[in-house]
């Protein structure tokens, strides 16, 4: 039996060595095993554990985690005096599945063994195992996560309810691709004249007589009309983050007592550069055009008016061989539908 529980550690040990480049995460679990009616053993009794976990990208799987869970105290065999610890390690992969940019639901499949240090009507055995979890994060680096975990041991068929609670930590920060900084030929602008007899009071590119929209927002495209199509919101996020780098509640209070006034829909479209894989960025666009979202609602905008969409890399709107260019590209572009 201990051959077979090392040889399953070193297995998933290989398999998390091969992405060390990834974000790793730790997690603390306690919990309880409801267990089926024939077994005899206690019918609940509580475990604690460990797992840890790497995030895989460009898979349709989020990440991999191996961990263990042992019972607090020796289980009592009903209609005997005997008692026995249980060990129980895992292997699993799992699927996320964001509710928001702090919130998910999750789900997990896998295999393990069990050991019992006092074999009875149980047997150390193989076991496969299925579930479904909450995540919430509390910051950057931790999160509460609660799970459910069937467990069905190949030998006797026998049944486990797993039930866990568990404090998460990341650590293992991705490594930065190389900076390759690129001097590019200044563009000459030719300012134009304007007639001194035009005016135009919200600088929108249209002239007053022309412009059926006075008050446009700075940094706003508008159409031939003079009314607004999209405006780019100067915010920037944490590397690899949908934490913004500082305070915006004056920009985003100005622009949601705009929105609250023109009682516009819009959507919420958010891009990354290009640096990580394409399905990575795309995850990462979505959070933070969830994040801005969340923010704006929180400042009375009405919900049915907003709508957050990630759309990754695409349409950069400068070069991403520079830093200055790539910082473009991070952006928050807003999408007037109506």
């Amino acid at each position: 039996m201990k051959k077979i529980i090392s040889s399953t550690i070193l297995s998933a040990s290989m398999l998390l060595a091969a992405n060390t480049s990834y974000n790793n995460e730790v997690t603390l679990l306690v919990g309880g095993v409801y267990t089926e009616g024939n077994l005899d053993l206690e019918r609940n009794y509580p475990e604690a554990g460990l797992s840890l976990g790497v995030n895989v990208e460009d898979s349709f799987i989020d990440q991999v985690e191996i961990g263990f869970l042992n019972s607090i105290k020796k289980v009592d065999f009903k209609n005997s005096n005997d008692k026995t610890s249980v060990l129980r390690v895992f292997v699993n992969v799992i699927k996320d599945y964001p509710i928001s940019s702090s919130s998910s639901i999750y789900t997990l499949v896998g295999a393990g063994v069990e050991n019992f240090s006092t074999e009875n009507r149980n047997e150390n055995s193989l076991f496969g195992n299925y579930g479904i979890g909450y995540k919430y994060k509390l910051s950057d680096r931790t999160a509460l996560k609660f799970d459910l975990r069937h467990t069905i041991e190949t030998d006797h068929g026998d049944n486990n309810l797993l039930y866990t609670a568990g404090l998460a930590f990341s650590f293992g920060e991705k490594a930065s691709k190389p900076i390759i900084v690129k001097e590019e030929p200044k563009k000459v602008v030719q300012k134009k004249i304007m007639p001194v007899v035009l005016y135009d009071d919200d600088k929108d590119g249209v002239y007053n007589k022309n412009d059926k929209c006075l008050t446009t927002p700075k940094n706003a495209k508008v159409d031939m009309n003079g009314c607004i199509k999209s405006i780019e919101l100067k915010i920037n996020f944490k590397s690899d983050s949908d934490v913004m780098v500082k305070d915006y509640s004056n920009l985003l209070n100005a622009f949601a007592n705009y929105l609250k006034d023109s009682d516009k829909k819009v959507i919420i479209a958010a891009y990354t550069d290009s640096r990580g894989k394409d399905s990575y960025n795309l995850k990462l666009s979505q959070k933070r055009a969830i994040s801005i979202y969340n923010e704006l609602i929180a400042l009375d905008v009405k919900k049915d008016n907003l709508e957050a969409i990630g759309y990754g890399e695409t349409n950069p709107v400068a070069t991403n061989d520079t830093l200055e260019g790539r910082a473009e590209n991070r952006r928050v572009k807003v999408i007037f539908t109506k």
